[in-house]
């Protein structure tokens, strides 16, 4: 499907921006940054008072100390622009819960489980979700073995994931010809029509 038009005269009114930074740490542990920035064009009457434009409505950060096997070993949270003060930040660090899960082994079910609905802030809740495939961006080629080389390699990770990347497509038999597996043939016989020949002739 074609991406729509956009439309020639149309105006911004508010913009979203997530940012994920993942640091090494040199000890085999590695931080993650993510911060959630909602801001609007115009002035917005808040609850409490005016927003004025360009001055975030939401704007939070969490932060995970997660190992190369994607361990949850640390985690926090920050509220630092809010549309209620004293209020929406005011969860007793609830994404500290987040601590014993495996960004690659039920993560986002489980963080629902946990902080869902009113256990924890919608917009950090929602950050969380594009945490895994980030952490998957910054351990390929660093942690994990993307290209599947060596005599005794795996199948890299991130075959049959994806359209693109699946092991019997285009893709892998130009770049991963190792991994390439041609999708079998459909050799399903005709079903045998059991019903009687009328246009034979009935036994006597």
């Amino acid at each position: 499907m074609a991406l729509p038009p956009a439309a020639p005269e149309r105006q911004l009114k508010h913009s979203r921006r997530i940012d994920v930074h993942i640091y090494a740490r040199g000890t085999g542990l590695w931080e993650v940054d993510a911060v959630v920035c909602d801001v609007k064009t115009h002035d917005t009457e808040l609850a409490n008072r005016v927003r004025r434009a360009g001055e975030p409505i939401h704007d939070m950060l969490l932060r995970l100390v997660i190992d190369e096997a994607f361990n949850i070993l640390e985690a926090g949270s920050e509220t630092r622009g809010m549309p209620y003060p004293g209020e929406c930040g005011n969860h007793g660090d609830a994404y500290h819960r987040l601590v014993g899960l495996n960004l690659m082994r039920g993560f986002r079910y489980a963080v629902y489980e946990r902080l869902g609905g009113v256990a924890g802030c919608t917009h950090l809740t929602e950050l969380t979700q594009v945490l895994p495939t980030a952490v998957v961006q910054a351990f390929a080629g660093a942690v994990i073995n993307t290209r599947g080389d060596g005599a005794d390699a795996k199948q890299p990770f991130q075959l049959d994931r994806c359209h693109a990347l699946r092991i019997d497509g285009d893709t892998v038999r130009t770049y991963y010809p190792r991994w390439y597996k041609p999708a079998p043939e459909d050799n399903t016989l005709p079903a045998v029509n059991r019903s009687p020949n009328l246009s034979e002739e009935s036994p006597r």
